[in-house]
């Protein structure tokens, strides 16, 4: 602590000076996190003092998460859909695997089935809980092998886990074929859609992954990603809102007598500013971001394969990865454990600087 305080103008000098020493998202090819949409940062101001910690307090801002997960479970095929405004997919993974855990709580050696492409979260969370993590290899094409989970699962699996829309690659697990041997096995199914549950209802031609497959029972998505929301702002969805309560303990100081969530002091404005971009695009405004994504990924393909630049894999979201082993300096990018190169074409990203980039690299090509 200084002994006494700095002036106002001095301090915010300070402040920006380091905020100039963060990388310009200009540049920033590698993040799926985007710049908030300006309608999300006045959300957030609103309702900054907000805790849904202590949500007899705050009873607008409780409706208004309250109606984010309504329009998130909408979009996922099940208005009644129960859950909450977490911090992150990392959050929503450990609840999940809580209430997976919880659900089948006689078992004394539980584990867990997920792929080898499965978001480091999940080593996380099972280092906390206590349960075997089990890893399925992928297949060609970067997906779970779906056949291969059925023969890992045994009398101890408490949860089985597909990602749709894998960190690395954007690979969409084969979900109807998962959610498929989760109800043949009574298993609980999480589906991680951090990334791809704000892009894929929005594409012309939607995967399932959601609700509307039977066997899903829970899915993690992030509105400070594609849902061009602020930082943390995520969500944990359930199929049967009355399966949270397994997770209750008691808070008898404050204004509700149980919660369910692993926050205890939970800000609230990240859960409006997430509700305000859902309704302020709507789903026309939402596929338009979508669409712009997808048409700068397929042209940033198109133009790294003219250098003869191979694509890893054919992307389905906007996340797009090349058999490369270098690219221009002033670009932040980043490498998949395979060795190759990934670019996200978040919101942030525009033609004019996939346009640039490929000037760059054609020139360390050409």
């Amino acid at each position: 602590m200084l002994n006494k305080g700095r002036s106002e103008a001095d301090l915010f000098s300070f402040l920006e000076t380091k905020k100039e020493e963060d990388l310009d998202y200009r540049f920033i090819l590698s993040s799926m996190c985007t710049l908030p949409h300006p309608v999300a940062v006045r959300a957030h101001s609103m309702f900054i003092e907000t805790n849904l910690g202590d949500p007899g307090l705050f009873p607008g801002t409780a409706s208004l998460e309250q109606l984010l997960i309504e329009r998130l479970g909408s979009l996922f095929h099940l208005s009644t859909a129960g859950g909450y405004s977490t911090s992150g997919g990392t959050e929503s993974n450990i609840q999940a695997l809580r209430l997976a855990k919880e659900h089948k709580k006689k078992i004394k050696s539980p584990n867990i089935v997920v792929p080898e492409s499965a978001h480091f979260s999940f080593k996380k969370a099972c280092d906390i809980l206590c349960l075997e993590m089990r890893t399925v290899p992928l297949d060609k094409t970067l997906k779970m092998d779906a056949h291969k989970a059925a023969e890992i699962i045994d009398k101890n699996t408490v949860c089985l886990v597909g990602i749709a829309g894998t960190t690395e690659y954007g690979a969409v697990d084969p979900i109807p074929e998962l959610a498929k041997i989760a109800s043949e096995q009574d298993l609980f199914f999480h589906v991680d859609a951090a990334f791809g549950g704000m892009v894929i209802p929005f594409l012309d031609r939607p995967l399932p992954f959601d609700f509307a497959l039977p066997g899903v029972t829970s899915i993690a998505v992030d509105p400070h990603k594609m849902g061009l929301s602020v930082i943390p702002s995520g969500c944990l969805l359930v199929r049967d809102p009355q399966m949270l309560s397994l997770l209750n303990i008691d808070t008898p100081y404050l204004s509700v007598k149980q919660e369910y969530t692993l926050s205890g002091t939970r800000p609230g404005a990240p859960a409006v500013s997430a509700l305000a971009v859902l309704d302020y695009l709507g789903n026309e405004g939402m596929r338009a971001v979508v669409s712009g994504c997808m048409k700068n990924t397929w042209r940033l393909i198109d133009g790294m394969e003219t250098f003869g630049v191979e694509r890893a894999i054919t992307p389905v979201l906007n996340v797009a990865t090349f058999i490369c082993n270098k690219a221009p300096d002033r670009w932040k990018v980043s490498w998949t454990r395979r060795d190759h190169l990934r670019i996200i074409c978040m919101p942030h990203v525009h033609r004019e600087q996939i346009e640039e980039f490929l000037v760059d690299i054609g020139g360390m090509y050409v």
